[in-house]
């Protein structure tokens, strides 16, 4: 029981984690530092002074991570107890299954369950993470959170902000988007002084993209150039509002 407990535990952690990596991501984190922030404040390890400033100076970001952190806590307390007892071999004698018993010594059952513990992380990491599964269900997750209100959706966010009004600033490209399926060459974003340093499709990150890719619905820019020229070469009317 403690053994099917700890391993409950796990794959419900590694769920939260997903789930708080999608809100963080819906609130302007770039995927993989979305993911990262979420496992940080959820362990409690690896939050960096300076990634940090992004959870701590957004009021929506804090209260996400103000949940996981909880969370995060109760969890380690349960993960501790269950797996402490399911090493336990005068636990395991309570139950007397006669066939088992004759076949696994009682004093190799800890050792069977530490075994059964590590395949157990690996296949629901594999499920839960590496899934096309998993890709499906938070891209449903991720529309119902938008659809339903829950998480303001941010669009654009400045990252960094120098003088003259210039600065380096993330978007993403949405289906009324006036560069969405177009080509970055097309979009005429460099004879507006808009330089391309970063897409991000599909939690992949391609530096400094080339000239013919083609922007779908979904993709993160991150762009240095005239905030204002960014907002308005690639950012909807309607999207202006949620800046």
């Amino acid at each position: 029981m403690n053994l099917l407990l700890f391993l409950i535990v796990i794959g419900v952690s590694f769920i939260i984690v997903k789930i708080g990596a999608l809100v963080f991501h819906l609130t302007g984190l770039p995927w993989p530092l979305a993911t990262f922030q979420a496992l940080s404040c959820f362990t409690g390890t690896g939050f960096t002074t300076r990634e940090s400033e992004l959870i701590t100076n957004n009021p929506q970001r804090r209260k996400i991570a103000s949940v996981l952190i909880i969370l995060g806590h109760a969890g380690l307390v349960t993960l501790i107890a269950t797996f402490a007892n399911s090493l336990r071999t005068d636990l395991v004698t309570i139950y007397r299954i006669p066939f088992v018993n004759s076949i696994v010594p009682s004093y190799w059952v800890p050792w069977v369950n530490l075994i059964i513990i590590i395949l157990g992380i690996y296949v629901i990491y594999r499920v839960v993470v590496n899934s096309r599964l998993a890709v499906k269900l938070t891209a449903i997750l991720k529309e119902y959170l938008v659809r339903k209100q829950v998480i303001q959706p941010v669009f654009f966010e400045e990252l960094i902000g120098v003088s003259g009004g210039y600065g380096v600033s993330r978007i993403e490209i949405c289906p009324k988007s006036p560069v969405s399926n177009k080509s970055i060459g097309e979009t005429g974003l460099l004879k507006s002084n808009i330089f391309v340093l970063a897409l991000e499709r599909g939690g992949e990150i391609t530096p400094n993209p080339p000239a013919d890719i083609k922007i779908i619905p979904g993709d993160s820019f991150v762009c240095f150039g005239k905030l204002t020229d960014i907002r308005k070469k690639l950012c909807a009317a309607e999207e202006e509002g949620n800046v």
